[in-house]
């Protein structure tokens, strides 16, 4: 028995997100002009329909048992015909629904069924607004059944989506691209499949990276031209990057800031020269949000983004993060590395305007201090 597969709705991303999109498909937003959704793409399901033969009925062991020749295929479950959706053709501006009432002989909540199933494709995308704008031209397509929902995303929340980017949030332990051309789960590969899903040519392109095991909020172009853009005027375009992070030890400074030059061994591991202008530039303001004798609570703005910055600066000043054992911590409580990409605020590529994707801080980096009365900002 075939069952029906109804389109369901993702998980809304938690985080905020300011600011507005060129086309943007955000679902729940905490600003007037972006939001926070996990978008979906959806493909037709098909509905099948059982073809009967015109053969005659059969006689078996002398009773006049009736048999119907159905033609088979694997698991003894009969081969059912498409059936291909019916299509308009779109002659005048319109909006979907009323277009729809025009064409569809059924009743305003019947059509608005059909629509909340994901049974309508305009130019071949799954299309659910009741008040979608229709141009001259498009085809308006009518399956017999709802779209399948599309995989669900594993260690990754999409906060913004629109046609020139899209903005996550990542959890520790994904990687955000492989480094060689391993089968790995990352966010590349998912969010390359997802924009697939609605056309095959479709591509997205890395902007920056989070280490495998810090956590939060991640940009990817959709475009080589938008990436090209966003990277070389990056310092131009990003206006702020804040990450939270649980370090080792009670630091003494209310805040404070960390420069160094910095270069990686042959083992890959990035350390700070002491010698001024041996390697690259690395520059690290930090703040003090919550602290106790174990453990810091910091607020850290990078001025420059090298490879594994912050992780060197907090050990270069005896206050590694926690989870770090790479960078000399000692701790291993908090079950992941102690950083958080916090916010993320950029000029869009493509509108100019300032957007701002900001989570909260991961529940485990406010565990150590549990039952004090101060509260990290």
């Amino acid at each position: 028995m075939n069952k029906r597969k109804r389109s369901t709705g993702s998980s809304p991303a938690k985080g905020k997100s300011y600011g507005a999109s060129s086309k943007p498909r955000s679902g729940r937003s905490n600003a007037s002009s972006s939001g926070t959704y996990s978008p979906r793409s959806e493909d037709a399901a098909k509905k099948v329909s059982t073809s009967h033969s015109s053969a005659a009925p059969a006689k078996s062991g002398g009773k006049g048992t009736k048999t119907a020749a159905l033609s088979k295929r694997p698991g003894n479950a009969p081969y059912r015909k498409s059936e291909p959706p019916r299509q308009y053709k779109v002659s005048e501006p319109d909006e979907l629904l009323n277009f729809l009432l025009k064409h569809v002989k059924s009743g305003r909540n019947a059509v608005k069924s059909i629509l909340g199933r994901g049974q309508v494709s305009i130019d071949e995308k799954v299309v659910t607004k009741f008040n979608e704008p229709l141009l001259p031209g498009q085809i308006v397509s009518i399956s017999k059944e709802g779209a399948v929902a599309a995989p669900s995303l594993t260690g990754i929340n999409i906060l913004h989506e629109d046609d020139d980017i899209i903005v996550i949030r990542k959890e520790a332990g994904l990687l955000s691209i492989a480094a060689d051309k391993s089968d790995d789960l990352t966010a590349y590969r998912q969010l390359m499949a997802h924009v697939r899903r609605s056309n095959p040519l479709n591509r997205v392109f890395i902007v920056h990276r989070l280490d495998r095991d810090t956590s939060g909020v991640m940009m990817f172009a959709k475009s080589e031209e938008v990436q090209q853009q966003l990277q070389h005027n990056w310092k131009e375009n990003v206006q702020d990057r804040v990450y939270v992070a649980l370090v080792e030890g009670k630091v003494a400074q209310e805040e404070g800031t960390i420069s160094s030059w910095l270069k990686e061994t042959k083992t890959l591991k990035m350390y700070s020269s002491s010698r001024p202008n041996d390697g690259q530039h690395a520059v690290t303001h930090y703040k003090r949000l919550k602290a106790n004798r174990e453990f810091s609570l910091l607020e850290v703005r990078l001025e420059t983004g090298r490879k594994n910055q912050i992780r060197v600066h907090m050990e270069d000043i005896g206050h590694p993060i926690a989870g770090d054992r790479k960078y000399g911590a000692r701790t291993r409580d908090l079950g992941r590395l102690g950083l958080h990409a916090r916010l993320l605020s950029f000029i869009h590529p493509t509108t100019g305007k300032l957007m701002t994707f900001e989570t909260d801080i991961p529940k485990p980096f406010l565990y150590p201090f549990r039952g004090e009365t101060t509260s990290a900002q």
